[in-house]
C-alpha cells in the first residue's frame, strides 16, 4: 500500500497525488441559489448566483459538470505569471514557488473547465514547458546526488514522487555504508588471534 515505511512501496501512483490534490481550494461562480452543502470534510455554502465563494476542487469539478457553477482559474496560471516563472525556471538551479499540486490542479481544470480558462492553449503551453524544465532539474539533481545535499525546497508532489524511492534507498546506502565504517571487524580480530604463534616451550611429559 502506498505511504507505507518501505521505500519501495512509498511511490504514490498519479492518479493517488491527484486524488489529493483534488481538496484544494479554488473559487467558483455559482449561477443558481442553493442551500448549503454539508459533507464529512467540512460544509460549503450557501450559493448565490455571481456571487463567488471557495470549494474544494472535487466539488467545483461536480458543480461544473452540472452546470451549476464556472471556475475561475487560479491567479498563478495566468500567462503573466507563468511566463515569469518560466524565465525564472530556466534561468536559476532553484524551483520557482508553485503550488504543490500545481500539475494536477492544472490536469483538472483542463480536463473540466476549458471553457473557463482564457487562452487556454497558451497557458498549457506554458505549464508543459515549466513542467519539463523542472523535471530536467529533477533528474540533474538525482544524477548530483549526495547524502549531504538533499533539499526539496518548492518541489511539487510529482516531482517529489518521482525521487521519493530513490533517494530513500540512496540514503539507507549511505548510512549503512558509513556505519559499516565505524563497526569494528570482530571476524578480522579473531583471525589474527587465531594466526599468533604460540613461542611458549613446550613441556616432555614423563612416562608412568
Amino acid at each position: 500500500m502506498a505511504g507505507q515505511s518501505d521505500c519501495q512501496l512509498s511511490v504514490f501512483s498519479p492518479e493517488e497525488i491527484e486524488f489529493v490534490a483534488e481538496d484544494e481550494l479554488v473559487e467558483i461562480v455559482p449561477n443558481l441559489r442553493m442551500d448549503s452543502l454539508n459533507f464529512i470534510c467540512g460544509d460549503y455554502g450557501p450559493f448565490y448566483p455571481q456571487i463567488a465563494t471557495q470549494v474544494p476542487l472535487w466539488l467545483a469539478v461536480a458543480l461544473k459538470k452540472r452546470g451549476k457553477c464556472t471556475i475561475r482559474p487560479p491567479q498563478w496560471m495566468s500567462i503573466e505569471n507563468l511566463t515569469q516563472v518560466l524565465e525564472g525556471e530556466r534561468d536559476s538551479h532553484a524551483f520557482q514557488p508553485l503550488p504543490f499540486h500545481y500539475v494536477e490542479i492544472s490536469r483538472l481544470l483542463f480536463d473540466h473547465a476549458r471553457d473557463d480558462i482564457p487562452d487556454i492553449y497558451m497557458v498549457r503551453s506554458l505549464i508543459e514547458d515549466i513542467r519539463d524544465v523542472r523535471f530536467h532539474k529533477v533528474e540533474t539533481n538525482l544524477e548530483k546526488f549526495t547524502a549531504s545535499s538533499v533539499t526539496c525546497k518548492n518541489m511539487s508532489a510529482m516531482e517529489v514522487n518521482i525521487i521519493r524511492a530513490f533517494a530513500g534507498r540512496a540514503l539507507e546506502a549511505f548510512y549503512k555504508h558509513e556505519n559499516e565504517q565505524q563497526v569494528p571487524d570482530t571476524d578480522g580480530i579473531q583471525d589474527r588471534q587465531l594466526q599468533i604463534p604460540n613461542d611458549r616451550p613446550k613441556r616432555n611429559l614423563k612416562p608412568r
